[in-house]
């Protein structure tokens, strides 16, 4: 039976050796980009078009034409292709349209050898996009599904190339353009319009492949698309972080501050550390999808696989949940339209034949929300299964407080490549729970954001106990830092002016892991900001200048982590331009800042200070909805980390901490 798939969904493939069948209402040139892991092009040797139309498992016309068959061999393809995406442009200089929303909606099929459709798909809602990525072949948990994609591109193969990552794009996408024609196409006699099914009655699978985290920008930038996290505008929830790939640091400064000097991406592998092949699933059951398995993501180390694989979790649900509600929405659409039809016939607005008709429109959309409901919970039962795998597989920094790993803990002796910094939820699953990790070290600082008029969770809690929860949340989040970094090599420094977060930073304070004690009033704001000031200058003329043998024997070079409560009591002008400083420059070279702070308490600098709540994470010490996911946009629950009621897990960890570094780790 065929999938007849909408934009987001997938669907497993049962057999490797494919036709790709594309029909469209004026000729089109077809052809296929390979991607790595990473879902990167490396290089225009990796794209089959009508000027090489052969790679190795794949074969794609040589000529533009209205309908077309692309053969796949996905076992004969590379190792190392991981994604093969299936393009379609309207060839330049041919006196044909100019854009798809002039034509009829393309249409592609994946069939096997014999010509039965796998499953189909329908390129609807394009418009001035002269060329579209139209369905995606991936590898997933040892076998390869299809996804529906319809990303339209106005700039044409250039911009879908270069948003691929190929670095030779423009000069592709002409060479693409002149084999066009140089082949002298002779579009052929376009095939019967086929009907648009629009969102099918019946809903396929609609779990969304694991996209690995991409290249990061060289120039330490956010992710092209991706607003900075800052304060929502217009009640917008902010965007979450994207995940990162690793680079390499050179030796002798901090990872983050040669990050900083070479502008490449930072590496965490251990050069000892030897590859290990991503453990493999257990067989499918027949008929049933895989078993899962912890790590089965790409990636060099374990850490690695499991960053990978949370993260594709967490794409999986946003996906799964945008399709469900895009089927609810249509079912919900044409129950209205059809209702719109039935009641502009007078004779239908009253008597029996009206209301059978409401009825049986009625039982029509429940009809589609429940087999999409279905295919939902069929979804979340697999996320769920796998969540139930990974999470107790989690090392330290990516587990929460009530992971056994964390009573098992030993001080670390590497540097983690991230952090969890809380859990993500949506309504349709909210026992559904995806660690939410960030990169390490920090690109960018925290805020606990404490104010009451922040959201409507804050606004219903008792102002007292939100400040609470907040200096526990941010306490927790330094206790987790130093515990998983290796001993010496990351420092705490807390300002604490009126002393209100004594009880919080007890534990700290009374471990000795803190960089010294709480810095209290003007004088201790000053002299902590003037110490970690000068670090920032020091190692940043250092690095520019390619002289960082030539540092202060008395500066630390481990990563710092400055914690700042209740500002701006203690702040003079100074002071904040010296925050600011900090929070804009010091991540580059290892100082790091944490804020728990109410904006509106900083209200009188007016938008002086937006810059610095920009550039911070923001997250709240209560549940609430003010995260969106870089891909269909929901608004996440973000859940903060809590350590188990009555548990001294926290204690302990610290203890464990403070031992490690008098031993120096042994």
């Amino acid at each position: 039976m065929t999938a007849e798939l909408v934009r987001g969904q997938n669907h497993t493939l049962p057999q490797t050796r494919l036709e790709i069948r594309v029909s469209a209402g004026c000729p089109v040139v077809a052809g296929a980009s390979l991607a790595d892991e990473r879902g990167t092009v490396p290089g225009a040797e990796w794209v089959a078009h009508p000027g090489a139309p052969r790679l190795p498992g794949l074969e794609v016309p040589g000529q533009a034409a209205a309908a077309h068959r692309l053969a796949v061999d996905l076992d004969a393809l590379p190792p190392s292709v991981h994604r093969v995406t299936v393009l379609l442009a309207l060839p330049e200089r041919t006196g044909g349209p100019a854009r798809f929303g002039a034509v009829a909606a393309p249409f592609v099929a994946v069939t096997g050898l014999d010509g039965d459709e796998i499953a189909s798909f329908t390129l609807t809602g394009l418009d001035s996009e002269t060329a579209v990525s139209a369905l995606e072949l991936y590898r997933r948990g040892g076998a390869w599904k299809v996804r529906a994609v319809g990303q339209g591109y106005a700039t044409g193969l250039t911009g879908m190339l270069t948003d691929q990552g190929l670095a030779e794009a423009a000069q592709v996408a002409a060479a693409v353009m002149a084999a066009t024609v140089a082949s002298h196409a002779r579009a052929v006699t376009p095939p019967a319009p086929r009907v648009a099914p629009g969102p099918p009655d019946r809903v396929g699978g609609v779990t969304a492949p694991r996209t690995p985290p991409g290249p990061a920008p060289s120039t330490g930038s956010p992710s092209p698309g991706v607003p900075p996290t800052g304060v929502p505008a217009s009640g917008a929830p902010d965007p979450l972080p994207r995940p990162e790939a690793p680079g390499v640091p050179p030796a002798g400064v901090p990872a983050s501050a040669a990050n900083a000097a070479g502008g490449g991406p930072i590496d965490y592998a251990h050069p000892r550390r030897r590859a290990a092949a991503p453990p493999q699933a257990p067989p499918a059951p027949p008929g049933g999808p895989a078993a899962p398995v912890a790590g089965d993501a790409t990636g060099w180390s374990m850490d690695e696989r499991l960053y990978n694989q949370v993260w594709g979790m967490f794409e999986d649900l946003a996906r799964t949940v945008a399709a469900y509600r895009s089927a609810a929405d249509f079912a919900e659409s044409r129950m209205d339209q059809e209702l719109d039809r039935l009641l502009s016939d007078p004779r239908n607005r009253m008597g029996g034949a009206g209301d059978r008709a409401r009825e049986e429109a009625r039982a029509r959309r429940d009809g589609l929300v429940d087999r999409a409901r279905e295919v939902l919970d069929r979804d979340l039962a697999q996320l769920a299964a796998e969540a139930a795998v990974v999470e107790p597989a989690l090392p330290a920094a990516y587990a929460g407080w009530d992971n056994p790993v964390w009573h098992a803990y030993r001080v670390p002796m590497e540097n983690p490549m991230a952090l969890r910094v809380g859990d993500l939820h949506l309504p349709e699953s909210p026992e559904l729970r995806i660690p939410l990790l960030v990169r390490l070290p920090l690109e960018r600082g925290l805020w606990i954001d404490c104010g009451r008029t922040a959201s409507e969770a804050a606004a219903t809690t008792d102002g007292g106990t939100l400040k609470r929860l907040a200096l526990e949340t941010a306490a927790g989040h330094a206790a987790r830092l130093l515990a998983v970094h290796p001993p010496g090599l990351f420092q705490v420094h807390v300002i604490d002016p009126a002393g209100a977060g004594a009880t919080a930073f007890g534990p700290l304070a009374r471990s000795g892991v803190l960089a010294g004690p709480p810095a209290a009033g003007a004088q201790g704001v000053r002299a902590t900001l003037a110490h970690l000031t000068r670090r920032v200058e020091l190692v940043t003329m250092a690095v520019r200048a390619g002289a960082t043998d030539s540092l202060p024997p008395d500066l630390d070079p481990g990563e710092q982590l400055l914690v700042v409560n209740d500002f701006p009591h203690g702040f003079d002008d100074r002071a904040v331009t010296q925050l600011r400083y900090l929070a804009d420059e010091g991540p580059a070279v290892g100082v790091h800042l944490l804020m728990v702070a109410d904006r509106e308490d900083a209200a009188a600098y007016g938008p002086v200070l937006d810059p610095l709540w920009r550039t911070l994470l923001r997250l709240t010490p209560v549940a609430d909805e003010h995260l969106a996911d870089p891909w269909v946009g929901h608004a996440w629950t973000y859940e903060p980390p809590r350590t188990p009621p009555g548990s001294s897990v926290l204690e302990q960890v610290l203890a464990a901490v403070a031992a490690g570094r008098r031993t120096g780790g042994r």
